[in-house]
């Protein structure tokens, strides 16, 4: 490893290790939800995150969702939303993690959910809520964390070149072929400009994106270029998308949501539904090895997000321990969702496995359903991620 790869990555460590780095998701989970087919006796695994999916997950369902994460930061961001769910009416909770701004959010945490909290994450919110009070810059949750402090710098970017009255324009236009047509005469030109062209070029700038080295490696070597391929991602949400559609993207814009677009578990015909599911929700600080290995829990659906590219590239050891501890806890009707920035991922397969004392490669006991995949994946509303796979557990196929 360069001394430039061993600098990216301890930059890229000491970011994820200690703040809160996603404040929202971007994982499609409607895309998720079809390709998840989700059974009220089913047990799901599932990266935290921000939180967000696995409550919309949560919609269908499901017995059991255990969220893990290596960042405790994201699990106590889901269990504080756990506890609005339970102590605050709709109102305040969409205030809260809709507008992502709450007026005497200090006394509200007080009173109403501070005592419902972890010790863990009660310690994280005691030094943080004050990330949810309103701000006279109109600060906002969504501008907090390390995603937040981009987001934030990209608005007074975009208040600087005049581009967010431009940007709002596009959002009622329906005919794609005008947003297309809006988007190459109003919008390009503001946003992609030789400076931000170098900005998002730096690892420093990646890595508060949440993107890793070996991520950025995969798309310059498979894509042609990380700046390129996020200049067609961004095209593609402008013009493919209908904008009503992706709160994704309107979030950053606007620094929170608004109730005709945000995700499910924010509307409120789903918030007395969750009330009544959100205790099924388990949360687990640590990686999903070590979950696994400390649980007898089979697991029907495995939603990995695309962590294992990190790990084919610094930690094939783990990443082939890991598999060998999702062989098992699975089941034959166990399904696995993950997502790459690669437009292939050929790491997978190779990797072997013990199965009634077989060594197997995992291309031969993963049914990949690729048809469904590259459907959802052309009609994912995020755009950020270059291939999607969903795969069935075959352990007792031909070997």
């Amino acid at each position: 490893m360069s001394f430039a790869e061993r600098f990216s990555k301890q930059f890229f460590s000491q970011v994820h290790s200690r703040n809160l780095v996603y404040n929202t998701c971007w994982e499609d989970p409607r895309c998720d939800r079809q390709a998840l087919e989700i059974q009220p006796d089913q047990k799901l695994l599932v990266i935290t995150s921000a939180g967000c999916n696995t409550l919309d997950y949560l919609l269908d369902g499901p017995a059991k969702i255990f969220a893990i994460d290596m960042n405790p930061r994201q699990n106590a961001l889901l269990q504080l939303k756990m506890a609005a769910i339970r102590k605050l009416d709709y109102e305040t909770f969409f205030q809260m993690f809709g507008e992502g701004r709450l007026e005497n959010v200090e006394e509200i945490y007080n009173a109403k959910l501070r005592a419902d909290l972890p010790e863990r994450a009660r310690a994280y919110w005691d030094r943080k809520i004050s990330y949810f009070k309103p701000h006279r810059f109109n600060q906002s949750f969504y501008f907090r964390g390390t995603t937040g402090f981009f987001a934030r710098f990209a608005n007074i970017y975009l208040k600087y070149r005049k581009a967010r009255e431009a940007i709002a324009g596009i959002y009622d236009i329906e005919s794609e072929e005008e947003r297309q047509n809006y988007y190459n005469r109003y919008i390009r030109h503001l946003i992609w400009t030789d400076l931000i062209r170098r900005v998002l070029g730096y690892d420093a700038t990646l890595s508060l994106l949440g993107v890793p080295k070996p991520q950025r490696q995969q798309i310059e070597e498979k894509y042609g270029g990380i700046v390129q391929f996020m200049e067609d991602s961004l095209a593609s949400v402008f013009v493919e998308v209908p904008p009503k559609e992706n709160y994704f993207w309107w979030l950053y814009f606007f620094g929170g949501y608004q109730k005709d677009c945000c995700p499910e578990y924010l509307k409120e015909e789903n918030f007395e539904k969750l009330r009544g599911l959100v205790d099924r929700v388990t949360t687990y600080d640590g990686s999903i090895l070590d979950f696994l290995k400390g649980h007898d829990d089979k697991i029907d659906r495995f939603i990995l997000l695309d962590h294992m590219d990190w790990l084919a590239t610094y930690g094939k050891p783990i990443l082939e321990a890991e598999w060998q501890a999702i062989a098992d806890r699975s089941t034959d009707r166990t399904r696995i969702l993950w997502r790459s920035a690669a437009p292939e991922v050929d790491y997978v397969d190779p990797i072997t496995v013990e199965i009634d004392g077989e060594r197997r490669q995992l291309g031969d006991v993963l049914q990949y359903n690729t048809a469904l995949a590259s459907e959802l994946h052309q009609v994912d509303r995020v755009r950020t991620y270059g291939s999607f796979y969903i795969a069935d557990w075959q352990s007792q196929g031909p070997v």
